[in-house]
């Protein structure tokens, strides 16, 4: 947990293919710890073709019970199912010229929001409307709460901690981008 907090939660992420495996594992975490889908994201990323919309657009029958027999990952049909037509939504936007990463940054004009770093909030007024509009898309598994954390795990919103060092050099990631 500590190297994937130090590199990664909370960093501005513009891939828009890894913007969409992280919000595919948030909706994996629902009613779990996250330290367990940390634990299989390899095995995640195997299971799932690297998590490649176009190759995971294509998964079928056979594909869903082959998943449900990995113990490597959370074997949960309906999630599972969720990620596959996930990775279509994912295939019909770009087809139709919307970049996922355009998408998911345009709720915050592609600026970073700043906690305060004092409160960590489970959801906002923020993560409540993309959830409805990732929902009018047809996603699945992306409820307020997991969206938002989904937001700060790919940096969306900056919720280290006031006292964490993070929290700087995150904020210096986002004015490099400008």
């Amino acid at each position: 947990m500590r190297a994937y907090h130090d590199e990664e939660w909370g960093v501005p992420q513009h891939d828009s293919r890894m913007l969409w495996e992280m919000l595919m594992l948030e909706g994996f975490q629902a009613g779990l710890a996250w330290i367990t889908v940390l634990r299989k994201r390899q095995a995640f990323r195997h299971a799932f073709a690297k998590f490649n919309p176009k190759k995971v657009a294509r998964f079928g029958d056979a594909d869903i019970e082959r998943l449900m027999a990995d113990s490597g990952i959370i074997r949960a049909r309906a999630k599972i199912e969720a990620t596959i037509r996930g990775a279509g939504i994912y295939c019909e936007m770009e087809a139709r010229g919307v970049s996922f990463n355009d998408f998911c940054w345009s709720f915050t004009n592609g600026k970073v929001l700043k906690g305060d770093g004092h409160n960590r909030l489970g959801a906002s007024p923020l993560s409540e409307r993309i959830s409805k509009e990732m929902k009018r898309c047809g996603f699945k598994f992306v409820g307020p709460t997991i969206v938002y954390a989904w937001m700060q795990a790919v940096g969306i919103v900056n919720d280290h901690s006031a006292d964490c060092f993070r929290r700087a050099q995150v904020g210096k990631v986002q004015a490099a981008r400008k």
